[in-house]
């Protein structure tokens, strides 16, 4: 039986995943419209970056094939375009569903043909007064040649008939910005129509020289996938280089066409024709093109809280005093942030701090993605303009970052900031951030390693780590590290962290070859490993052969996972679980080995090729003993969530978990423990409350009841 699975059937999996939840009743009825719209996004990426990536491979060479599955680009691309038309139909129908829901509370898109004879005028006026004279209508002709179709842009098109016969293509743009996705039907509360469709609607009246012969709305996706390093010149300025190249990726090919309607085949044959491609990228979608407008419907329901999940704040960290400097904090023990559950601010005042503390004298970090409007930028600015030694590594090749990243490394240049911008061949995708300071004589250091991105905004969104440490070792490391970033090379070795290209993927195999040992001795093995996604055949393959040798290995895969487990005598001690939930897990954890001889680590790495051998990437120990236990107690904690897990099967299908254990929603748990640990934290120089804090007691009977905060209860 083969152990292995197609990379991208896996995306696709867990895009269903995403799909669930917008079609589950036991998620809030505005949240499944969040999911929804996240489902038709992280397609429109897939198609751009994941297609458009094999389409590429296929004009190398049509023989090159996937390392594990051995399929070609040609035999996945068909694979994934025919599942894909299976999703579209389950989307279309969830979409169908939420529609229905959303007029029990008063908000419908309207169809034309139904609405009376005062609203359909009402509408007719403000399309000839407030969106006629926007549009710029085309007829493709011999002196008009076929428009180019922007990337993920909404146009109307329309067969037309002319008075002396024959027929012509007409196309509309849809999206220009300057009138509203959403317009308000007048004289009917809570109904509303897409511009979109008003305008195919009034098709007649912008060719009024022709016959409307059959009409519909098309999208196409383009290929974005593009390769910076293959195409950069070093005679060039990098940053002008990429921002060249950004436009670039604009005009690339299209990978997907999408109707909104049925049209005759030699119509699609025809617009195949012109965006060159085949009848089997075209879909046709019963719900709109583009989900985006179903936020505004989010914010018209902001009034009823029940249509949203209660509201969650992250809360203070009980690891810091507050009112205290974060550094001597962190001198006397090792600390770890979680988030969402947890705040950001103890690092952000750790950053303030070292941008005015005098004893400091440099400050160096990674950035890949940060907030439009970030903390974090600015604490480095001024720090810079403090006379600090602030080296900023900005990624400029983060996909779909790249203008923000642009911008953001403009003014930390012009602040002071020493910029520099990754490695010809490498991503920088490290959490890094290296604080020294010097005090009475002695060089402090004090390191920061994350698994998520320096963003305010995600950190409240996504669940990751940061652990800080003053521990010397580490901190020389990190020192190490950004000295190779400096002068364009990757470091060789490290005893302490784990830092892609050259000392993860091997560390990491070293660790699972210790487990094998053990098991072979006939003692305790085990690996607990969450992730992103698994793609890296070395690492799967030796986790396959630790299964044969009996460690017991649990896998936390959000994403693709490209190893089959539970298949006898391969991977029969191998379990895989997926969590898709209210936040996005995006936590890197690796655990070797039983607790009593442990080694944990977080990471920025996911275990794919391009994160263990394309990438800089950094893992951390967690050296502390009782940071340890909080990080093992995390992951025991997402192996017994039956709410929001599923566990992949050895047919490759995924099922929700299902047990008679208590419900158990680790994300709220979660929660609900850094709701508690904040509540019960003592004022600095008071004693601990003699009787445990009243939201502590309920936590404790509502495991007695069986009633951990599911899904199901908190509705």
């Amino acid at each position: 039986m083969n152990t292995y699975i197609n990379r991208e059937l896996s995306w696709l999996k867990f895009n269903e995943r995403v799909l669930e939840e917008a079609e589950s009743e036991s998620v809030p009825l505005c949240e499944r419209l969040n999911f929804a719209s996240i489902y038709q996004s992280n397609l429109d990426e897939f198609f751009m970056v994941r297609v458009g990536s094999l389409e590429d491979q296929m004009l190398v060479s049509r023989d090159l094939r996937d390392n594990k599955t051995r399929m070609t680009a040609a035999e996945q691309i068909k694979a994934v375009l025919k599942e894909v038309a299976r999703l579209n139909r389950r989307k279309d129908a969830a979409y169908s569903a939420l529609m229905g829901q959303l007029e029990e509370q008063g908000i419908r898109l309207v169809d034309f043909q139904k609405l009376g004879q005062r609203e359909s005028g009402e509408l007719e006026r403000y399309f000839d007064e407030e969106i006629a004279p926007l549009l710029s209508p085309t007829v493709v002709s011999k002196r008009q040649p076929f428009p180019f179709l922007q990337n993920k842009e909404i146009y109307a098109v329309a067969v037309l008939a002319g008075k002396n016969g024959g027929e012509k293509l007409g196309i509309i743009p849809c999206g220009t910005g300057v009138f509203p996705r959403l317009i308000r039907v007048p004289g009917q509360p809570g109904a509303m129509m897409l511009s979109e469709e008003l305008i195919l609607h009034f098709l007649p009246k912008v060719f009024g020289g022709y016959r409307v012969v059959s009409k519909s709305l098309l999208r196409v996706t383009r290929n974005a996938d593009i390769d910076a390093d293959a195409l950069y010149d070093e005679d060039l300025d990098y940053r002008e280089f990429m921002a060249q190249l950004i436009k670039r990726r604009r005009r690339l090919a299209p990978v997907r066409l999408e109707l909104s309607r049925e049209l005759d085949g030699d119509i699609v044959e025809a617009l195949c024709s012109y965006t060159d491609l085949k009848p089997e990228a075209v879909f046709r979608s019963r719900s709109p093109l583009d989900l985006s407008f179903l936020s505004q419907i989010q914010d018209a329901l902001r009034q009823n809280p029940e249509l949203f999940y209660e509201k969650r704040f992250p809360q203070r960290s009980a690891q810091f005093r507050s009112h205290c400097a974060v550094m001597p904090q962190i001198r006397e023990g090792d600390k770890m942030l979680s988030y969402p559950f947890e705040s950001m601010k103890p690092f952000l005042d750790f950053l303030q701090e070292a941008a005015t503390d005098p004893k400091v004298v440099s400050i160096k970090m990674t950035l890949y993605r940060v907030a439009r409007h970030s903390k974090i930028v600015e604490s480095l600015i001024e720090a810079a303009e403090n006379g600090k030694n602030v080296l900023v590594l900005v990624e400029l090749k983060a996909r779909f970052d790249e203008e923000n990243n642009i911008e953001w490394s403009r003014r930390l240049e012009e602040a002071g900031c020493q910029v520099i911008y990754g490695l010809d061949g490498y991503k920088v995708h490290c959490k890094l951030c290296l604080v020294t300071r010097r005090s009475e004589g002695q060089t402090e250091y004090y390191t920061q390693v994350g698994t998520g991105n320096y963003n305010e905004k995600t950190a409240r969104l996504y669940t990751d780590l940061s652990l800080m440490t003053a521990d010397p070792a580490i901190g020389m490391e990190a020192a190490a590290v950004f000295q190779a970033l400096a002068k364009g090379e990757v470091i060789e070795s490290a005893q302490q962290l784990l830092v892609a290209p050259r000392c993860l993927q091997n560390r990491v195999l070293a660790l699972i070859d210790r487990e094998i040992g053990f098991a072979r001795q006939g003692k305790p093995a085990f690996i607990g490993i969450k992730i992103n996604s698994l793609t890296d055949k070395t690492i799967i393959d030796r986790l396959i052969r630790a299964s044969q040798e009996g460690v017991k290995i649990d896998l936390v895969v959000r994403g693709i996972c490209c190893l089959l487990p539970g298949v006898p005598g391969e991977t029969e001690n191998i379990r895989v679980f997926s969590i898709v939930g209210r936040f996005l897990e995006h936590s890197r954890i690796y655990i070797f080995g039983p607790e009593e001889r442990q080694s944990v680590y977080i990471a920025s790495a996911d275990f794919m090729t391009r994160n263990t051998l394309c990438r800089v990437e950094v893992a951390a120990p967690i050296l502390d003993a009782g940071l340890r236990r909080r990080l093992t107690g995390m992951f025991r904690t997402l192996l017994e969530d039956n709410q929001q897990a599923r566990e992949l099967r050895n047919t490759g299908e995924y099922v929700r978990v299902q047990n008679d254990c208590a419900p158990l929603n680790s994300q709220e748990l979660f929660y609900q423990q850094a709701y508690l640990q904040a509540a019960e934290q003592s004022a600095p120089g008071t004693a601990a409350p003699e009787k445990p804090h009243p939201l502590r007691r309920w936590l404790n009977s509502a495991f007695r009841r069986g009633k951990i905060m599911g899904t199901t209860e908190r509705q």
